[in-house]
């Protein structure tokens, strides 16, 4: 790695989920429903919110990497959970979503 000098190296931060895969689900989508859709929702349609499931801080960006990383910096010890705004689902196979035809 001799292209690299050491301050372009930075140590990986190791972060452990607390809470089991179905927790996670069940907070996420519960505070996105109760808390977060009404703030996101218009005008964001497809983009991604990261939320922190302990706290409720939340971020929204183009790509789940950006959200997410924006997350971590507001929140070093978030727990995220990731919703794509207006689908049922982050990432899909098909083209439909949950926005209803005007």
């Amino acid at each position: 790695m001799e292209w690299l000098s050491r301050k372009e190296i930075k140590p990986m931060t190791v972060r452990q989920p607390r809470h089991s895969k179905e927790e996670f689900a069940q907070r996420g989508d519960a505070l996105y429903e109760a808390r977060i859709r009404s703030q996101v929702e218009e005008g964001n349609h497809g983009k991604i919110v990261a939320i922190d499931i302990e706290t409720g801080a939340f971020e929204v960006a183009d790509t789940s990497m950006a959200a997410v990383d924006r997350l971590y910096e507001r929140e070093p010890d978030a727990q995220p959970w990731v919703i794509r705004i207006g689908h049922r689902s982050v990432f899909r196979f098909g083209s439909r979503s949950q926005r209803k035809p005007a």
